[in-house]
């Protein structure tokens, strides 16, 4: 079991920026690969970015593309979100995630084990 816990959330205007981090723990990850969701009030869940821990490759969604950066640091076992332009509309709760078989998809039930969430509001 992998444990994560995320930081870096905060209050930031819009077209600011925000670094988050999920610091990771456990079992031997080194073959999962790492997600951010996020989940405002009252809409579902949504994939945000992912990242291999083996060879890297990232994954990203449209809404993000351009503006966020998935990254990661193997001596510190932490996975970074660098949010950059941040817009109203990114205001949730964001999570990281651990996928230990992740296909590349955008589904959450790729991941099994969950941070408990930092919250990002961005103010217009």
């Amino acid at each position: 079991q992998v444990q994560l816990v995320e930081s870096g959330g905060g209050l930031v205007q819009a077209g600011g920026s925000l670094r988050l981090s999920c610091a990771a723990s456990g079992r031997t990850f080194t073959s999962y690969a790492i997600g951010w969701f996020r989940q405002a009030p009252g809409k579902e869940r949504e994939f945000v970015a992912a990242i291999r821990w083996s060879g890297g490759s990232t994954y990203y969604a449209d809404s993000v593309k351009g503006r966020f950066t998935i990254s990661r640091d193997n001596a510190k076992n932490t996975v970074y979100l660098q949010m950059n332009s941040l817009k109203p509309e990114d205001t949730a709760v964001y999570y990281c995630a651990a996928s230990r078989y992740y296909s590349g998809s955008y589904r959450a039930v790729e991941f099994g084990s969950w941070g408990q969430g930092t919250q990002v509001t961005v103010s217009s």
